[in-house]
């Protein structure tokens, strides 16, 4: 994100232990790199962060819906670059993973911010439990099948990491099986990125209390009752074995080709704004350009004319 001109005011903001540079434009703070500020590193600790700190951005919810508003239409317009792109020379597409516990708000990231997308240039997989024939293959058999095609911007809603969450947790399958998982997981991205695909993976981080109050929520609204599982509360039961599973995969799967960011979720404008812009700080980085043309162009506008 740019910083301001010279005749605005800069002001300097602590978040999440690193400076971020936020300029002040017609009173509405402008985010810093959420890249910069969400992403895992060493010594990164799940317990430690704030659910409801709001990395990168120094603003309140009225301002963070008018960023997430302001920059609506520039997803879709670098999808149809990236999608033109593809029908040239170079090869590319964009996946964005995102993970989180019941109720972290993954529904309200793909209306509020894949839905900013061109649909036809989106694949979106929403992962289940496996069914009889992806049982039959390796866990990541059906993870390979769901990878963007070039051009595409590939959404996994929920992913490989369930092979290592939900069946670790619930003791699905032997330890000596998931554990191996982490490392084929890891040399599994790394060739999808040497093939062209750039990998965004979301963690989604709410409390356990946000957690509740939601469900709660879904209870007492009858509007929301179609979206209570049972089930939730009983995942409930399982939450610090859930949060030692998911401290797990980020210290062993944040790899210098597909890191992962942990977006705290408690503000769900917050979330929907900072994976907005993590998305679209990826595909500026990739910058993708529009094909030249395979004809004569020149000669096509003279022969339309003269049509």
């Amino acid at each position: 994100m740019g910083k301001g001109k010279k005749d605005k005011k800069d002001k300097k903001s602590k978040v999440a232990g690193l400076d971020a540079t936020v300029a002040s434009d017609k009173g509405v703070p402008e985010p810093a790199s959420f890249a910069d500020a969400l992403r895992v590193g060493e010594g990164f600790i799940l317990a430690d962060l704030d659910t409801r700190s709001t990395p990168g951005f120094d603003g309140d919810k009225a301002a963070g819906e008018e960023a997430l508003a302001a920059r609506a239409g520039e997803i879709s317009q670098f999808q149809e670059r990236l999608y033109a792109e593809s029908k040239g020379a170079v090869q590319r597409s964009l996946l964005l993973v995102v993970q989180g516990m019941d109720t972290s708000g993954k529904g309200g990231i793909m209306r509020h911010v894949v839905g900013q997308m061109d649909p036809q240039g989106v694949k979106y997989t929403a992962f289940k439990a496996p069914t009889d024939e992806e049982r039959a293959h390796p866990f990541l058999w059906r993870i390979r099948n769901a990878l963007p095609q070039p051009g595409q911007v590939g959404v996994f809603d929920r992913s490989q990491y369930e092979d290592v969450l939900i069946v670790r947790v619930h003791d699905l399958v032997p330890k000596s099986t998931w554990s191996r998982r982490y490392a084929q997981i890891n040399d599994f991205e790394a060739k999808a990125v040497a093939d062209g695909t750039t990998i965004v993976k979301v963690m989604l981080n709410i409390s356990s209390d946000e957690q509740k109050a939601r469900l709660t929520e879904r209870l007492e609204r009858e509007d929301k009752h179609w979206k209570y599982n049972p089930g939730d509360v009983d995942e409930r039961l399982h939450w610090p074995a859930y949060q030692a599973a998911y401290q797990a995969v980020l210290e062993k799967t944040s790899t210098a080709v597909a890191p992962w960011f942990v977006v705290p979720a408690d503000r769900k404008w917050y979330a929907r704004l900072a994976v907005q812009n993590l998305v679209l700080e990826h595909l500026e980085r990739m910058d993708p350009q529009w094909p030249p043309a395979d004809f004569d162009v020149a000669a096509e506008k003279e022969r339309l004319a003269k049509s």
